[in-house]
């Protein structure tokens, strides 16, 4: 079945508000249950973060894709997967749900709605580890959705959790959830002066990702088609 625009959006919009929502609002509730223990407030933002992105993808991917991130959304575009105005609007919408999720969050807490970020996320290392978590998870989604598409949901999830405890920025890896974090000052805040420097991280981490998956699949095309002129050779000559 295929899904107008409309729709379309509408499910990156409501796929990227409920995240950010779960991403937000699983710090605050980790915090406050934590006792001042970080590593304890992290695992539960991470098991709620996870849990959510497998949902959301096996619910959605029919309808949209199930992108939620402009990272994803520019690697499809790059693939010819989108066209560029069915593109623009995707961002658009994982932006603007992505906002509304932040807001959401706050109100379910009884926090101040309108937020600005606080949390120091700055230094070379933050933004190495931003490149490095989105390179895994476009090059997972990649990979997976072309080898396994059934088990794409459980393994952007999966990777998502790796992401948390394996990068020392916790692995955004998400342009719009970057900007949703920023419009919180939490547990999962990000101060607004740092959110430059992850968003082009995270571009060149999609980037590199997607150079990495066409090089492979690219050999292994060019290693059918030798093996596929080998075996016209053999056949013509009588072998």
């Amino acid at each position: 079945m295929t899904f107008d625009m409309r729709r379309r959006a509408a499910a990156e919009a409501a796929g990227a508000l409920v995240l950010s929502a779960v991403v937000i609002g699983s710090g605050v509730m980790g915090e406050r249950l934590a006792g001042g223990n970080d590593a304890i407030a992290l695992l539960a933002n991470t098991l709620a973060t996870a849990a959510i992105l497998f949902v959301l993808i096996a619910a959605l991917a029919p309808v949209s894709g199930a992108h939620f991130n402009p990272a994803v959304t520019l690697v499809a575009l790059l693939r010819r997967q989108l066209k560029r105005g069915d593109a623009l609007i995707y961002v658009i919408a994982q932006l603007a749900g992505c906002a509304a999720g932040a807001v959401l969050a706050h109100a379910l807490f009884e926090l101040p709605l309108l937020q600005v970020g606080g949390v120091e996320r700055s230094g070379l290392a933050q933004m190495a580890s931003e490149s490095a978590a989105t390179f895994a998870l476009v090059g997972c989604i990649l990979l997976t959705s072309h080898a396994r598409p059934q088990a794409t949901a459980s393994a952007v999830a999966l990777t998502i959790a790796a992401g948390y405890w394996w990068t020392s920025s916790t692995s955004f890896a998400n342009p719009a959830i970057t900007l949703a974090r920023a419009l919180s000052d939490t547990f999962a805040g990000i101060r607004m002066a740092d959110v430059a420097g992850f968003v082009v991280a995270q571009l060149i981490g999609a980037g590199a990702a997607l150079a990495a998956f066409n090089w492979l699949y690219r050999a292994r095309a060019d290693q059918a088609v030798s093996t596929a002129a080998a075996a016209r050779s053999v056949s013509r000559s009588g072998g």
